[in-house]
């Protein structure tokens, strides 16, 4: 598989959340997949996806997911993604930086994500203009 090709699936899973449409959830997950977000939750295989995903719509509003690299890790079939996120739960809005990594199956598909957050503001304490 191409790197452009992973990159493509991985567009492809960061629009589901925004557009709310995980009609393809399937075909880029494997079946055994692990999913380990940047806050604490652990998920095994795609029924449990399913539901996470069910809970999320349900309460949370993703209003971006924006991409800013990707770094490929050679013959490994792993990409990590650095990344931008800002949802809604009820009035609240929030957002932070992000880093996955996401690797894939021999298939193809993505078999593993494992994901990091930290603010997205910023200072420089000790940094002189």
């Amino acid at each position: 598989m191409t790197s452009s090709e992973q990159e493509l699936i991985i567009k492809t899973y960061f629009h589901m959340w925004v557009d709310r449409n995980f009609s393809s959830l399937d075909k880029i997950f494997s079946a055994d997949i692990y999913y380990s977000e940047c806050y604490g939750p652990e998920y095994f295989g795609l029924s449990e996806i399913h539901r996470w995903i069910d809970d999320m719509l349900e309460k949370q509003k993703v209003l971006a997911w924006e991409i800013k690299q990707f770094i490929h890790e050679k013959n490994t079939n792993t990409v990590v993604v650095e990344w931008y996120f800002k949802e809604q739960q009820n009035l609240n809005v929030n957002d932070f930086n992000g880093v996955s990594i996401i690797k894939f199956s021999a298939d193809g598909k993505i078999s593993s994500i494992k994901e990091f957050e930290s603010k997205s503001e910023h200072s420089a304490p000790y940094h002189s203009s």
